[in-house]
C-alpha cells in the first residue's frame, strides 16, 4: 500500500508513474500537469500515439457526442502529432468543447484506464490522464529511470488491492477537550486513515454516559469556504454550527467532521467548479464537466468512526438520503432522521435547488417556505 501512496504523492507533484506487469507497460501523466515537455516525453516513449483517458461523466459533457455518451464508461481521446498540450487540457476539463467523434473510443485495456482515473481521484487531481504504451525501444530507458528512483513503477494488482479497501482500521491518534461556543462540553477525537493521507475528527458533544438513545449524529464534510470563512455560496457553515447547537440541546451526541472537501473532489477542484458555476453551470454539471460524478464522497470512514466509538444506532441529522443509505449499508442502524437547514440566500438558492431537484436532497420544506414569503 505504501507504494501506491508514493505514486499519489508523485502525481500531485506533476510527475508521471509507470504501470507495469507481465501484460502491460504504460506511462501515465496527470493532465493537470501536462505541458509540451510532458507531451513530448510521452510521444518519445510510446509505441503509438498517446491518448487522453477521461471519465464517462466528462465525455457526457462534450458537445459533439453528448447524446452518445455513457456516464459509466471511460473513454480514450486520440492525440495526434499535430495536437498541443493546451488542446489536450481543453478536451479534459473545458466546458462547451467539441471533439471529433472519430477521435473517441475505448482503450485496449479498460482496466488500465480505470486504474489511471482512480489514481487521479485519490490524488485529488482532475480525473483525466494521458496514457502511453511504452515501446520496446524505450523500455530500457525507463527501466533506468526506475532504478535511479527518477520514476516510480507499480503493478496494476497493487493498485487494485489499494482500491479494494484498507486492510488496517482507522487509527485513533489524539484527543482533547475543546469547548465550543454552542457546546461548552466538547471533546475532539482525531482519526487518521492507514495511508496517512487524511485525518477526520469525531466531535463528542456532552457526556457520553448521558447521551440520548438513539445517539444524535451529524456527518459533516469539510467545507473550508463555508465552515471557516462564512461563504454565502453554500449553507455548510450554518449547518455545522446549527448541528453542534442542536446536538448539545438534545443532551449530546457526535458530529463527524470528514475530510471530504467539495463533495470529495478536493479544494482545488472545488474552486474550478465554482468558476464554472460563475459561467452559468449548476453545482452538479460543474463537477461533471471536470469529470466527477455528482458526489464523490464515501461514508465507510464515518461508519468505522462510529463503530470505534461504540455507537451502532443513531438519529441522523441530514437532508441527504445518500448518507442515510450509506450508514445502513455499513452496519449503522438509523432509527430516526432530523432535518438540518441553513438560511436560504440569493447566493445559495441555485446551489440548494440543484441539490434538491437533481441529487434528491430533502430540502422541500426550506425551498417551499422561502417561496411563500
Amino acid at each position: 500500500m505504501e507504494h501506491v501512496e508514493r505514486c499519489l504523492f508523485d502525481l500531485r507533484r506533476g510527475l508521471p508513474i509507470r504501470l507495469r506487469d507481465d501484460t502491460v507497460d504504460v506511462l501515465i501523466w496527470p493532465v493537470e500537469h501536462l505541458d509540451e515537455n510532458a507531451l513530448g516525453r510521452l510521444r518519445h516513449v510510446a509505441d503509438d500515439n498517446p491518448a487522453l483517458v477521461v471519465t464517462g461523466h466528462r465525455l457526457a459533457s462534450v458537445k459533439a457526442i453528448a447524446s452518445q455518451a455513457n456516464e459509466t464508461s471511460n473513454a480514450r481521446i486520440g492525440i495526434t502529432a499535430a495536437d498541443a498540450a493546451d488542446d489536450v487540457i481543453r478536451w479534459a476539463c473545458t466546458p462547451n468543447v467539441e471533439i471529433d467523434a472519430g477521435r473517441i473510443g475505448s482503450g485496449p485495456d479498460d482496466n488500465i484506464d480505470t486504474l489511471a482515473l482512480f489514481l487521479m481521484r485519490c490524488a485529488l487531481l482532475i480525473p483525466a490522464a494521458v496514457v502511453a504504451t511504452i515501446g520496446v525501444d524505450t523500455r530500457g530507458e525507463l527501466d533506468t529511470d526506475v532504478d535511479t528512483r527518477d520514476l516510480l513503477s507499480i503493478e496494476p494488482a497493487t493498485v487494485h488491492a489499494y482500491e479494494a479497501g484498507r486492510p488496517e482500521p482507522l487509527k485513533r491518534v489524539s484527543e482533547s477537550e475543546v469547548p465550543l461556543a454552542d457546546a461548552s462540553s466538547t471533546r475532539f477525537v482525531v482519526f487518521r486513515e492507514p495511508d496517512g493521507m487524511r485525518e477526520h475528527i469525531a466531535i463528542l458533544i456532552g457526556d457520553s454516559q448521558h447521551w440520548p438513545t438513539p445517539v444524535p449524529v451529524r456527518l459533516h464534510s469539510a467545507c473550508l469556504t463555508g465552515d471557516l470563512f462564512g461563504s454565502l455560496r453554500c449553507d455548510c457553515g450554518e449547518q455545522l454550527r446549527g448541528s453542534v447547537a442542536a446536538i448539545g440541546k438534545r443532551g449530546g451526541g457526535v458530529l463527524l467532521y470528514l475530510a471530504q472537501e467539495g463533495r470529495g473532489i478536493g479544494l482545488a477542484n472545488k474552486m474550478r467548479a465554482y468558476h464554472l458555476q460563475d459561467d452559468g453551470l449548476d453545482t452538479i454539471d460543474a463537477d461533471q464537466v471536470l469529470g466527477f460524478s455528482e458526489d464523490e464522497r464515501r461514508y465507510t470512514i464515518a461508519s468505522e468512526m462510529l463503530a470505534a466509538l461504540d455507537i451502532h444506532t443513531i438519529d441522523l441529522l441530514t437532508n441527504n438520503p445518500a448518507k442515510l443509505d450509506a450508514m445502513r449499508q455499513n452496519g449503522i442502524a438509523v432509527a430516526a432522521r432530523q432535518a438540518i437547514y441553513g438560511d436560504l440566500t440569493p447566493q445559495n438558492r441555485g446551489y440548494l435547488n440543484a441539490k434538491a431537484t437533481r441529487a434528491g436532497h430533502w430540502l422541500d420544506n426550506l425551498l417551499d417556505h422561502s417561496a411563500e414569503r
